[in-house]
């Protein structure tokens, strides 16, 4: 095993690992007596996990680490991560109406199952899929964790919904963007029914 990817298994041992601290802060919280220091954990164990994954891309590039293992296991990491800290505070309550939206949690996976989906097809008609990331999809993740983080760090009074409209925005607009790039890809003919 790779240093580059033992990094990126730390990462993925820090995802059920947050989710739980999270998760007992939520509880603390329901009970009235918030123990802000789970919560703390629980944004450290977060941001060391997603600083993390530059760590293990470094390291790859670095001292030549590339591997299929890697290639695979690093963006199913970074997915894992996300995905757990989205769902986890729709479902916990770290604060009155201090929360991620169910909808928002919704249309996120519509738009991971409609990407995979669509590479999934594009595959099995086509017999590979050149994967090209576009620029809404990156920053679709940044506003994605930006509207995760102004849930979990709680630092300024103001409601977490206007990080979650333009984390929504970028999510509806990247998945057109990709749906676009995939049709783009299907044979003319295919294309054309």
């Amino acid at each position: 095993m790779t240093l580059a990817t033992a990094v990126t298994l730390f990462r993925l041992i820090l995802v059920p690992v947050f989710a739980w601290l999270a998760i007992e802060y939520g509880k603390t919280f329901e009970e009235g007596n918030p123990r802000e220091e789970l919560r703390w954990l629980a944004v450290i164990t977060y941001i060391t996990a997603a600083a993390s994954d530059s760590v293990d891309g470094w390291v790859a590039r670095r001292y030549d680490q590339k591997s299929l293992t890697g290639a695979i296991l690093d963006p199913l990491t970074d997915k894992a991560l996300l995905l757990t800290g989205i769902i986890t505070l729709s479902l916990v309550e770290w604060g009155q109406d201090w929360n991620l939206p169910l909808w928002f949690v919704i249309l996120v996976i519509l738009r991971d199952i409609e990407i995979l989906g669509g590479i999934i097809i594009l595959y099995c008609i086509n017999g590979k899929v050149p994967i090209k990331p576009h620029w809404t999809g990156k920053v679709c993740t940044v506003t994605q964790m930006i509207a995760l983080g102004w849930v979990m760090l709680k630092l300024l009074d103001i409601s977490p919904v206007y990080p979650i409209i333009l984390a929504t925005i970028f999510t509806v607009w990247s998945g057109y963007a990709y749906y676009v790039m995939g049709y783009h890809q299907l044979p003319k003919n295919a294309a054309r029914a």
